[in-house]
């Protein structure tokens, strides 16, 4: 039997749609694999119930399959689904790293995150790599079609949960199918910026980077009180804020002396609008582990 840990994950950062995402350092889920004839899972925690258990339908069969790795698989969901935190690439990053080490596949991480961005696909329709990268790989990472590359990096963070369920299908369904050069030429500049903030751990760049007009406006709607929680935890320190992943969950960027007080006020001003949240106090992390 492997089990491995693998962690949230925020994808998009504001400026980087499909491309840019971060491990965080929690919540996470915990997968265990023991060698079967075929395929079968269990799903138990959080939104355990929301979760189908037929291997056709669920992200980690999906790997499995890649792999050519049939196992009895147990997922423990720390990370809800539907909440814009890589719920699906937590369990997919952590079934491709438990399976290639059970049946001794030899693959690197980085050959793993094409595997589990099959997984996926189940749950989003497309095999996107912006949340498996991360998950697999840990720190800020930039997922394109050439492959991935990770950067190292250490910034505070604030990870806002509301109880609103968003589902990726409908986030990507809001998207405008066209832009202007002149919200091109913004989105590639905020884009720079974030980027060197994250080679240089500087939440401040970082934050002035994830501004964006095109994607994160669109997606918003779908969010009660979002205006309102971003501008409360800008008041309260953070450097900057937007929609994790395709959503509800709201990500903040800070200096870590501001975390307790940023969380404190997104989930109050959440409150106000009569909607219950959970905020996570954290900062990037690690990719999947074996534990």
């Amino acid at each position: 039997m492997i089990t491995v840990r693998a962690p949230a994950t925020s994808a998009n950062l504001g400026s980087g749609f499909d491309v840019f995402g971060v491990a965080l350092g929690r919540p996470a889920d915990v997968v265990r694999v023991e060698r079967a004839d075929e395929t079968t899972i269990d799903v138990t925690g959080t939104g355990s119930q929301y979760i189908p258990q037929n291997p056709k339908k669920n992200t980690v069969g999906a790997v499995a399959e890649a792999l050519d790795a049939p196992a009895h698989i147990q997922i423990d969901k720390g990370v809800r689904p539907s909440s814009g935190l890589g719920s699906s690439a937590a369990s997919a990053a952590a079934a491709a790293l438990a399976l290639n080490e059970l049946y001794n596949r030899g693959l690197s991480r980085e050959e793993l995150v094409s595997v589990a961005a099959k997984g996926e696909a189940v749950a989003s329709g497309e095999a996107h790599a912006d949340n498996v990268a991360p998950a697999l790989l840990g720190g800020f990472t930039v997922a394109t079609d050439d492959g991935v590359t990770s950067v190292d990096a250490d910034v505070p963070l604030v990870a806002c949960l509301p109880d609103i369920a968003v589902s990726t299908r409908d986030a990507r369904g809001v998207l405008p199918t066209e832009t202007t050069l002149d919200e091109l030429v913004s989105t590639v500049g905020n884009a720079s910026t974030l980027t060197v903030g994250m080679c240089r751990s500087d939440p401040e760049l970082v934050g002035r980077g994830m501004n964006d007009t095109v994607v994160t406006p669109a997606r918003t709607t779908l969010i009660t009180g979002y205006d309102d929680v971003r501008a409360a935890a800008l008041r309260a320190g953070a450097t900057g804020v937007t929609v994790s992943g395709a959503g509800p969950s709201i990500l903040a960027v800070c200096r870590g002396s501001d975390r307790r007080r940023i969380a404190a006020a997104m989930v109050e001003t959440f409150g106000e609008f009569g909607v219950d949240a959970r905020a996570y106090q954290t900062e990037i992390g690690d990719g999947a582990t074996v534990l």
